[in-house]
């Protein structure tokens, strides 16, 4: 597998001090639907908690996801095989989202920096709202290269704050999408701090502030 596509540039990520009168205030992420519960936070699931058979009952939005995970495999499958490319495909849910991941070997469908995985992963949600009428919030993994973009990730953010605590003031990341900003949030609320974004798509990025 390619260095280019197991890490992003070191450059891209250095952390740079900013005045705290820089900052705007923080626009929440897309909130994160915990299983088993609907839209508004209620419960999906009524009644006894297993089936007939006695096995555990799942609820329509479980259902739901699942069912997504399975249109984005077939699509995929379909196009390892036009690709010619070898991998297994694994589905699962977690966080509200539906899951796939493509084991392979092989970085050719993750790109530079992730680049190809991302455009493959609008697809394969593309793929999903054709059959289903539903927009999906799907996660594509290639090659666990999330997998890695999440610990470096969490790396910078504890970097970032050491930073904060040594010079007491604001520390400005590189720019980042949606989904590296909240590994980066979740990563400086679990160790107690606040940080919040600014600026604009795509220079978006995350500041990480000092304890008041």
């Amino acid at each position: 597998m390619s260095e280019q596509s197991e890490v992003i540039e070191d450059a891209a990520w250095t952390a740079e001090p900013v005045d705290a009168a820089e900052t705007r205030p923080v626009t929440a992420e897309v909130p994160e639907i915990e299983d088993g519960q609907s839209e508004d936070g209620g419960s999906e699931v009524s009644g006894d908690d297993t089936d007939p058979d006695g096995h555990p009952r799942v609820s329509k939005r479980e259902e739901a996801l699942t069912n997504e995970g399975e249109v984005a495999a077939d699509y995929l499958e379909e196009l390892l095989d036009i690709a010619d490319l070898d991998g297994d495909i694994d589905t699962f849910n977690e966080g509200g989202r539906a899951h796939v991941a493509v084991l392979t070997d092989s970085d050719v469908l993750v790109g530079k920096n992730g680049e190809v995985l991302e455009a493959l992963q609008e697809l394969a949600r593309l793929a999903v709202m054709t059959e289903t009428g539903h927009r999906s919030r799907l996660m594509l993994d290639v090659a666990g290269f999330r997998d890695r973009q999440r610990a470096m990730l969490q790396d910078l953010a504890a970097d970032a704050l050491a930073e904060v605590r040594s010079s007491g003031e604001p520390v400005r990341l590189a720019a980042m999408n949606p989904y590296q900003r909240k590994i980066v949030h979740d990563a400086v609320a679990a160790a107690g701090h606040v940080s919040e974004s600014e600026g604009e798509e795509p220079q978006r990025r995350v500041v990480v502030l000092p304890r008041v």
